[in-house]
C-alpha cells in the first residue's frame, strides 16, 4: 500500500516507517531532518508540516500523523495544526483506507507540558472528526496514545536514575515501551484493523491505571 508518515527521521516515526517497509509497503516520509532510512521503497520529503511546502502526492492509502515537538513553543502549531494540515491535504480522498494519529497519554491525563497536552488532546478530538468524514470511503480513523516510550526525546528522564525510579513507580508493569512496539500497534490499527474507528488506544504500561489505596 501507499503510506505517508510524518516525523520519520527518528524515534517512533522511524520505527513505524521501518515496520511498513519490512512488510513490503511503499512509504513516503516527511521530516524537518534529512532522511534516516535507506530503502528503494522509501521516499523522503524534508519539510515542516506546519509551515513548509507540501508536495502533491496522489493516492495515499494510509496516513500516519506522527511528527511532533514537546515544550517547544510550537507544540500546538506543529502537533495539532500541522497534523490537521497534512490530513486535510492527503487523507480526504477515495483511495484512503486508514488515518492514524500518534497522540499521547497526556491527552487523557493532562500530566505534561501544558501546550503539549493541549495539542495531543486536540489531536484526539480532531481524529474523531476525521472518522466522520472518511467513513464514506470505507476508511477508519483512530489515534494511538503512548505513555512513556524509550526515545531520545526522553533521555532526560531515562539517564537520571532517580527520575527513572520515580517514573517506574508510576507504572504497573515497571517499564516503558520500545518504539518498535508502538510501530506494531500502528501497523495493526491501519492495516489489520477494518472495523474499529473513532477510537483512542492507550498503551502506557498501566500508568493511567495506577492507584494506591490508602487506609
Amino acid at each position: 500500500m501507499k503510506v505517508l508518515i510524518t516525523g520519520t527521521s527518528k524515534g517512533i516515526g522511524r520505527a513505524i516507517a521501518q515496520k511498513f517497509l519490512s512488510c513490503g509497503h511503499e512509504v513516503t516520509g516527511f521530516d524537518v531532518l534529512p532522511a534516516a532510512i535507506r530503502n528503494e521503497r522509501y521516499f523522503h520529503v524534508q519539510t515542516d508540516i506546519y509551515a513548509g511546502e507540501l508536495p502533491e502526492i496522489g493516492g495515499v492509502e494510509i496516513l500516519i500523523n506522527n511528527a511532533g515537538v514537546q515544550d517547544s513553543g510550537r507544540d500546538i502549531d506543529v502537533n495539532l495544526k500541522g497534523s490537521i494540515r497534512i490530513t486535510e491535504k492527503y487523507a480526504l480522498q477515495k483511495n484512503i483506507k486508514s488515518v492514524l494519529f500518534i497522540a499521547s497519554s497526556s491527552a487523557r491525563t493532562g500530566a505534561e507540558f501544558p501546550e503539549y497536552a493541549a495539542s495531543k488532546g486536540g489531536m484526539v478530538a480532531y481524529m474523531k472528526n476525521v472518522a466522520l468524514r472518511v467513513a464514506k470511503y470505507g476508511a477508519n480513523s483512530n489515534s494511538l496514545s503512548p505513555g512513556g516510550v524509550k526515545t531520545a526525546l526522553n533521555d532526560h528522564v531515562m539517564n537520571d536514575p532517580k527520575l527513572w525510579q520515580k517514573v517506574m513507580d508510576e507504572t504497573l508493569l515497571k517499564k516503558w515501551a520500545e518504539p518498535e512496539e508502538i510501530a506494531e500497534w500502528a501497523y495493526f490499527l491501519t492495516v489489520i484493523n477494518r472495523s474499529m474507528t473513532a477510537q483512542d488506544i492507550l498503551v502506557d504500561n498501566g500508568e493511567d491505571a495506577k492507584a494506591n489505596f490508602i487506609w
